[in-house]
């Protein structure tokens, strides 16, 4: 079953085959992405490894956390569930008129 990091800290110049690059010694990498700004397209600095197997991921956390990556520390540690938006945000006019 596939494990999927969170890769935070990244240097702006670091890219998705960069990730999986580095971390295909500590297993295999069934995916890497580095996260970017949908309008400039800029990298968000963090991205996501998903693992092949949890092992692999676990030495992948225990081998990268905290170590230098294009001049950055690198955090590495398992994704947590995407939390789904429901309810709040808006804000708006809220039923009043507009001028």
């Amino acid at each position: 079953m596939p494990s999927r990091l969170y890769v935070g800290n990244l240097a702006y110049s670091v890219s998705g085959s960069d990730l999986e690059e580095l971390f295909s010694q500590a297993g295999q990498v069934e995916n890497a992405t580095v996260i970017s700004d949908k309008f400039s397209g800029q990298s968000k600095g963090f991205g996501f490894v998903e693992m092949a197997s949890s092992g692999d991921a676990a030495t992948a956390i225990q081998r990268f956390n905290d170590t230098d990556l294009k001049g950055r520390n690198i955090k590495v540690n398992e994704a947590k569930p995407r939390e789904s938006n429901s309810g709040g945000g808006g804000g708006g006019n809220r039923g009043r008129e507009r001028w």
